[in-house]
């Protein structure tokens, strides 16, 4: 690594952290393949539940938390982290605050609790609720580098030198502070220590229809702060940057900004139709997930229109086409969504596999392709090299997880669909005309095409990190993405 890729000094004089930035990158490619693997390892399992291998750490409960807090946390914790450093330094002409003192702290210590998290998973020490949450011990020390976190990045707007603070920094500081009030609501728990029990588990501080409210109040909202706030923050900064266009409204992304924010906290309740859940409560929640249909388009149209003027770079820059397409998953995903919080709808939808499509069209297809590329972004900036070892692998990495992507949701949306349809009908006689059972093995040869479409997304993801290491070799083929014109003229 050489001296001009460690600090690089901006226009204001200020130096920017890369090699704080570069460790962001690193870990998120490293624990994104962590997660994908254990991901496509569980759909395997479900498919032939022989492979847990009767052991009790390899069995789908307890993997299951490991692949969710591994992609989401994990690799988009990492992405997050690291794109929130890398932007608010250039936006704000500021160099972190805490300098790379402070920002190391925040590296290690979410890797530490990572760790800290994952390991609870595998041996089964965990809080035991819906989310599989990790121990008390664990919610601390995330709390700790949490405020780490939020002190780094709201010091460094405070200090800025630019007077204007553009959009991206606004989600970025919705998505942090919202998810210390979600961590620190969602996990009060009392250690068990304290009645004479042990220290490595601890006991909600609510119970019953309470614990699932404020479940999926932690739930939802860490959907719409952590995976759509903050990923948003990542859209306004690289879609214009990569496109070298202005973003198409500013004023749209304002009005995006707030209606977003305002409405998004009150959504959580439609996940608990036909529960014990207040009637009205579950009705609230479903209207303010209808509403959020109109503000999530806004913000897609704003990304899309960005490209006004420069629809010829999908042609010619793969990276462009990752993270146009995730605005495109964005759209989708925040249609469908709102429309299967309707009552009418989440009476067949819910339970079923329709929402591990619906969830996945969303994880996959918008958090990690627009993680990919804004990573592919960042890899040469943050290396000092003059571009990607291979713009083709990126091509290719495109089209095989894309590919994975459609197999991965259409798969689930067909057999959701169905399971929630063979648990509705009724013979003449008024009795349920399928067991349980025969639902399972009617969805079996849809989970095979899930499973194979986690792998073809895996496939991808080991390409782009064989893209980055040749890339931070300093290695450069001489080539061209094999779409473009000229490719085409060339083997003509």
């Amino acid at each position: 690594m050489t001296n001009a890729s460690v600090a690089e000094n901006g226009q204001s004089g200020e130096v920017y952290y890369n090699d704080l930035i570069q460790k962001f990158v690193l870990a998120a490619v490293f624990w994104g393949i962590v997660g994908f693997c254990m991901g496509d390892f569980i759909a395997w399992e479900l498919a032939f539940p022989a492979l847990n291998l009767d052991l009790p750490w390899t069995t789908f409960s307890r993997l299951r938390p490991v692949h969710t807090s591994g992609v989401i946390f994990a690799f988009g914790g990492n992405v997050l982290l690291g794109t929130s450093f890398f932007v608010v330094q250039r936006t704000c002409r500021a160099s972190l605050f805490g300098g790379r003192a402070l920002g190391n702290f925040v590296f290690w210590g979410y890797q530490l609790f990572i760790l800290m998290a994952a390991s609870g998973y595998v041996l089964g020490i965990t809080q035991g609720r819906e989310y599989a949450e990790p121990e008390w011990y664990t919610d601390l020390w995330l709390t700790v580098v949490w405020v780490a976190y939020l002190v780094a990045f709201s010091g460094t707007i405070f200090k800025r030198k630019e007077p204007h603070i553009y959009v991206a920094n606004w989600f970025y500081l919705a998505f942090i502070i919202t998810i210390a009030m979600l961590h620190l609501g969602n996990n009060l728990a009392v250690p068990t220590v304290i009645f004479g029990g042990t220290w490595w588990k601890s006991y909600s501080l609510y119970s019953g229809v309470q614990d699932a409210m404020t479940q999926w109040w932690y739930g939802h909202n860490a959907v719409g702060f952590f995976l759509t706030a903050g990923f948003l923050a990542i859209m306004y900064y690289f879609v214009p940057k990569r496109a070298q266009r202005p973003i198409y409204s500013y004023r749209l992304s304002i009005v995006h900004f707030w209606a977003l924010i305002f409405t998004y906290i009150w959504a959580g309740p439609h996940h608990l139709h036909y529960t014990a859940l207040p009637d009205w409560t579950q009705t609230l929640g479903m209207t303010f997930s209808v509403i959020l249909w109109m503000p999530s388009w806004g913000g897609m149209i704003n990304g899309l229109m960005t490209l006004s003027g420069a629809w010829e770079k999908l042609r010619t820059d793969p990276v462009i086409r990752f993270l146009v397409t995730s605005v495109a998953f964005y759209g989708m995903s925040t249609f469908e969504g709102p429309m299967m919080s309707i009552k009418a709808v989440n009476s067949l939808s819910h339970y079923t596999d329709w929402g591990i499509g619906h969830v996945h069209s969303g994880s996959l297809g918008w958090v990690a392709f627009v993680s990919f590329g804004a990573l592919y972004y960042l890899v040469p900036v943050l290396w000092r090299r003059k571009s990607l070892y291979s713009m083709r692998l990126v091509s290719y990495h495109f089209w095989i997880a894309t590919v994975g992507v459609v197999l991965y949701i259409t798969s689930m949306w067909i057999s959701g669909i169905m399971q929630g349809l063979m648990w509705r009908a009724y013979d003449n006689l008024g009795f349920l005309q399928y067991s349980f059972v025969e639902t399972v093995a009617a969805m079996h040869p849809y989970y095979i095409i899930r499973a194979t479409g986690g792998g073809l997304f895996l496939v991808g993801a080991i390409i782009m990190a064989y893209n980055f290491i040749r890339t931070i070799k300093g290695d450069i083929r001489d080539e061209i993405p094999y779409e473009t014109p000229a490719a085409v003229t060339a083997r003509v």
